[in-house]
């Protein structure tokens, strides 16, 4: 399995140029992927202003997602502003090139940035399958939060999309590795860069990590870019099988 991170500088609430920007990145691609993740908030940048940014769930980032998963014939995963019945959501879409579409709606609310105000929380745990292998997808501040990433025994990649700022750049990659080791399965985090209107700036410390929390794939801090890497998955098993802690792990029941 195949996997692209695109790491952009997102232009603020603008959707068609975001759109035109992941284009050229992805057609300067060197490899064909099976997945491509791009950022949380991609078409605007992380804004509160959802009133007037929001689709529908059929809008145009879905239906470019689509196009683009059809045409490349590789799977689209990002998150993006969602109206639905009233409410909004910061809400990741996995399209597939058969267009197939998943979703999750982010479970953590960013509190301290009045996210919550606007926002609707998820309260869905999402596992998508594709190609055989199982896909937990979380959005930024999800990722503070172990027990809601909690590996069950029932995913293989936790993908992580974010517009994770500069100044909790340490936080970022202790947590993508915290997560990595102790799920005992890959970490895909990607992240945007460059600085938003609000005057944060972002390093981007797009990354994949394996089963041990090991680096082995990343764009470079401050730079747009990509990274592919492929993923094993009987080296994943076989890690499993040979130091099974997740044997002696606890058990829970999260309250939503």
């Amino acid at each position: 399995m195949k996997i692209t991170i695109i790491q952009p500088q997102t232009i603020w609430e603008d959707k068609l140029a975001n759109f035109k920007k992941i284009d050229q990145i992805i057609a300067n691609l060197s490899e064909v992927s099976d997945i491509v993740v791009l950022p949380e908030m991609f078409t605007t940048g992380f804004t509160l202003n959802a009133e007037m940014l929001a689709e529908e769930f059929n809008g145009k980032t879905l239906k470019w997602m689509s196009d683009l998963s059809e045409h490349k014939n590789f799977a689209v995963c990002g998150s993006y502003i969602i109206r639905s019945a009233g409410k909004f959501y910061n809400r990741l879409s996995f399209v597939t090139p058969d267009k197939e579409t998943f979703y999750y709606d982010k479970r953590h609310l960013f509190s301290l940035g009045g996210e919550n105000e606007i926002f609707t929380s998820g309260k869905t745990r999402q596992v998508i399958n594709y190609k055989g292998i199982r896909f937990l997808p979380i959005i930024c501040y999800d990722l503070r939060f172990p027990v809601w990433c909690r590996n069950r025994g029932d995913y293989d990649v936790m993908i992580c999309v974010a517009s994770w700022p500069e100044v909790r750049r340490e936080a970022w990659n202790s947590l993508l590795k915290a997560r990595a080791i102790e799920n005992q399965g890959y970490v895909v985090g990607v992240n945007r860069t460059g600085t938003d209107n609000l005057g944060l700036n972002h390093a981007g410390d797009s990354v994949v990590l394996d089963f041990m929390g090991k680096t082995i794939g990343k764009v470079d801090a401050y730079n747009e870019g990509s990274a592919t890497v492929d993923l094993s998955m009987s080296e994943l098993k076989n890690f499993r099988e040979k130091f099974p802690v997740w044997k002696d792990s606890d058990n829970f029941i999260i309250n939503t």
